[in-house]
């Protein structure tokens, strides 16, 4: 008999319908409320999405996992509120990035780390009534660590690799396999998963730290006899774990990937594997592959923009295509409340360090000595964020101005984000001003403590008159200035933290909420954004 091995995992939800996913130990049919897939395989694992159409706007409705007619999820005395799919308006969002897996209890490195914010979040939804449980869940990157796994998978390495290079990190598919086991197999994430409706987006740590910084990094990443492996492996386990959640039904039944493997029958792996190598191609110039994608809750768009498979690295440099930036524009028009635009990477930094960026991307942009030392010192401070791709932060930033200034705009813009390990909220503000407010929300880490000189090195970013004179800087080397103006109007604040958005018509509510050791979450700031007054 089939065994669930994670999952199930609730993915995409709309009006009416909804996808599952599941992994299981062999291959079998799936079947949730009365509609069923079945798996397919990629080496020695098997995965199913299961659409479940034909529901009904505004229902919640508790769901079951069979597989090949027997029950398997809930398990049988299970603690955890029932499982539900729920079509009703969007009221909470959370989100976040940078959730490191649970070393074993009693393990020294887990108390390094501290509580897991998401963790603690499932863990009161539980004890509320359903009208208060959040009902989307974005993820922002580093949902696992491949480059840096805990003492328990690196003991697993070590007992699977006898040696071979390189010791301290996963390379096959089974490898990342184990990462997500690791990670989705916590019972309060795995709960919280099943019931809440989850959009995901790679960051670098998913592939490996740095992951496409620069055509150097490549460069050497490409050295490394091990790593035509490891990319191939790490953008097929993305596509089955994270990316094919993201689609819809009726992206599903036109994704010719997805039908391919849906109909092939037999072991998958050298297919994915085959296209994951050439989606890394995406950074040449090329575009087999598109992560980028767009959810509507309602009267609230999501787009979610691919910060790290799609940029380009030679020449003009750009955080994104000029075919995947058209794609974008594309998809943030449209008529809705609120739109969230779902970035990895800041789109607005501490002053000081956007600053920086801009200038060390100058600087590893000339010939000789000069240069080799501004790539050395990109790659050593992670000087990868938008304004390290001045002409996507440009492009970015005109954008959402032109977004903000349309005939019944949306009340607010809001860039979400993770990745810097510290939160903060600021507003944008534009020569002539948008009618939206203009925001980037940060939540980051989730689950991860970087060390503690990142504290005040963060908080004096913020500085004014460092920041002034790195303008100055900025202006003497050639660099335009910035199209916007920005404030932070909350934070730095540290901690393993989740991020909420409370939407009520055209208002939006931000809240902040850090774990603490042993009392749970504590809220850090909270933020209003009404609409804006009519003219």
């Amino acid at each position: 008999m089939a065994e669930l091995v994670l999952g199930p995992v609730l993915r995409h939800v709309d009006s009416t319908s909804a996808t599952v996913w599941v992994e299981t130990d062999s291959p079998c049919e799936v079947g949730i409320l009365g509609r069923h897939g079945s798996t397919f395989q990629v080496g020695e694992q098997y995965f199913a999405l299961v659409v479940v159409d034909g529901l009904t706007p505004g229902e919640s409705v508790e769901y079951e996992v069979a597989l090949d007619g027997e029950r398997v999820w809930p398990e049988a005395g299970s603690e955890f509120p029932p499982c539900r799919i729920r079509t009703r308006e969007v009221r909470t969002l959370l989100f976040g990035s940078c959730r490191a897996a649970k070393a074993t209890p009693g393990v020294l490195e887990a108390d390094r780390v501290g509580p897991d914010a998401l963790d603690a979040y499932a863990l009161r939804m539980m004890e509320r009534p359903e009208t208060e449980w959040a009902d989307a869940l974005i993820l922002l990157g580093d949902q696992v660590y491949a480059d840096q796994p805990t003492p328990q998978l690196q003991e697993w390495l070590t007992s699977r690799r006898a040696g071979a290079e390189p010791t301290d990190e996963v390379v096959s598919f089974r490898e990342y396999a184990e990462l997500y086991h690791e990670s989705w197999s916590d019972p309060e994430i795995r709960w919280l998963m099943s019931t809440v409706a989850t959009s995901m987006i790679f960051d670098d740590h998913d592939v490996r730290d740095d992951w496409n910084t620069s055509r150097a990094w490549r460069e050497q990443m490409a050295e490394k006899p091990w790593w035509g492996e490891r990319i191939r492996a790490g953008l097929a386990s993305y596509w089955v774990y994270q990316h094919l959640g993201n689609l819809s039904p009726v992206e599903l039944a036109g994704n010719e990937l997805y039908l391919e493997v849906s109909k092939s029958g037999g072991d998958v792996r050298g297919l994915l594997e085959d296209f994951g190598a050439r989606a890394d191609l995406e950074a040449d110039g090329r575009k087999p592959a598109r992560w980028s994608y767009r959810r509507d809750f309602g009267r609230i768009r999501l787009l979610v923009i691919d910060t790290r498979s799609g940029r380009i690295l030679d020449g003009r440099r750009l955080m994104v295509g000029e075919e995947e930036f058209e794609w974008i524009e594309a998809n943030a028009a449209g008529d809705y409340d609120h739109l969230l635009i779902g970035s990895s990477l800041p789109w607005l930094m501490p002053h000081a360090l956007s600053h920086l960026q801009s200038l060390n991307e100058r600087a590893a942009s000339l010939p000789g000595r000069r240069g080799r030392l501004g790539e050395k010192f990109r790659q050593a401070a992670d000087l990868e964020h938008w304004p390290a791709f001045r002409s996507s932060f440009v492009q970015l930033s005109t954008l959402i101005h032109r977004l903000g200034r349309v005939p019944d705009p949306p009340s607010t813009i809001c860039v979400l984000s993770g990745d810097v390990h510290h939160s903060y909220a600021a507003r944008a503000d534009y020569d002539p001003p948008t009618e939206s407010q203009v925001l980037q929300l940060v939540c980051s880490p989730v689950h991860n403590d970087p060390p503690k000189i990142f504290r005040p090195m963060f908080a004096l970013s913020w500085a004014r008159p460092l920041a002034a004179a790195l303008r100055r800087l900025a202006r003497h080397r050639g660099i335009s200035a910035d199209p916007l103006r920005w404030e932070k109007i909350s934070g730095p604040h540290f901690g393993n933290s989740i991020g909420s958005l409370h939407i009520s018509g055209r208002t939006c509510r931000f809240e902040l909420e850090t774990a603490l050791p042993g009392t749970g979450l504590h809220r850090v700031t909270e933020l209003e954004f009404p609409a804006p007054a009519p003219r």
